[in-house]
């Protein structure tokens, strides 16, 4: 009995200073965050706020405010009802650090987690840069274009150009895009890749290139794009160089196949070699014409038979 009124009057106490407490807020400062109804930016942003409430950022509890600043969205909604021309809450006043750091305010894990000091950071490239609110056109991601290819090639031009070459990815196709390969958000791998390194990414479609072989190429295991221009090519295969030009960037002497020839071989010779070629540089008859390395060596990635030490089977 004595146990139960202790506990009784305890109760009635905290719930008192609670109350109190609860009093004293109410009345003595108002809350840090006033109400606030998007539904009076609809109606003058009516085509803004209707695409935006398509998307996850029209379901937020504060919406418009969330993002824009709530003391200028509530003084230019006031306003402009009573009248007057008072400027609006716009991001495009704000620096792409103001602008990442109320993106990042809520995308701050995931793809985003490593955005800090990364490539597009350094560079002062802002989330609205890529990305649109109230106007974007892709599906996913909401992009200002419609594939992300567009929108990367914005700044790479150069990656561009070298997509529409002969030999390129699908992308022009819509098979993939730039994010197949690269992560834009992130920061701690080199090219913002989306595997610690270039044979990574490139096994995670050619599966078949990971080895282990029983006899392996060296360029192979150090790097894909020592052979290969993975953004194009007009060379097949996204080759860097014509076969078997390529080929002779490391096999130039030992091979044992680059005689001299005759005379008009010899001619021919030295009418395809590269200004500054060494001396005994492959001469017309030796495979350059209608002819590569690959008619041989055709596992040039790697090879488990026994006798394939020279990757001809």
């Amino acid at each position: 009995m004595r146990h139960s009124l202790l506990v009784s009057a305890l109760a009635g106490a905290f719930l008192m200073c609670a109350g109190d407490s609860a009093f004293a807020r109410d009345k003595g400062s108002p809350p840090a965050q006033g109400a606030f109804d998007a539904t009076d930016c609809k109606a003058c942003h009516e085509t803004s706020v209707t695409k935006m409430e398509q998307t996850k950022h029209g379901g937020l509890a504060e919406s418009c405010a969330t993002c824009h600043d709530r003391d200028k969205s509530l003084a230019h909604s006031k306003d402009r009802a009573d009248g007057k021309e008072t400027p609006g809450p716009s991001v495009k006043s704000l620096t792409a650090n103001q602008i990442n750091a109320t993106c990042l305010g809520c995308h701050e894990n995931g793809n985003q987690a490593n955005w800090a000091g990364g490539q597009h950071d350094r560079k002062a490239v802002s989330c609205t840069n890529c990305h649109s609110i109230h106007s974007f056109k892709s599906v996913k991601a909401q992009l200002k274009t419609v594939t992300d290819m567009e929108t990367c090639s914005t700044c790479h031009k150069t990656q561009r150009a070298q997509a529409n070459r002969n030999s390129h990815h699908p992308l022009r196709e819509g098979k993939m895009g730039c994010s197949s390969c690269h992560n834009p958000h992130d920061g701690s791998r080199p090219k913002m890749l989306q595997a610690e390194s270039t044979n990574e990414v490139c096994y995670k479609c050619h599966a078949e290139k990971r080895g282990p072989f029983l006899f392996e190429h060296a360029p192979v295991r150090e790097d894909c794009t020592s052979c290969h221009a993975p953004h194009g090519s007009n060379h097949k295969r996204l080759l860097a160089q014509k076969l078997p030009n390529l080929c002779w960037n490391c096999h130039l002497t030992g091979s044992g196949h680059f005689g001299s020839g005759d005379n008009l071989s010899t001619e021919l010779g030295a009418r395809i070699a590269p200004p500054g070629a060494p001396s005994g540089y492959p001469t017309a008859n030796s495979r350059f014409i209608e002819k590569s390395c690959k008619n041989c060596h055709m596992n040039l990635h790697g090879s488990n038979s026994p006798s394939g030490a020279y990757f001809v089977r």
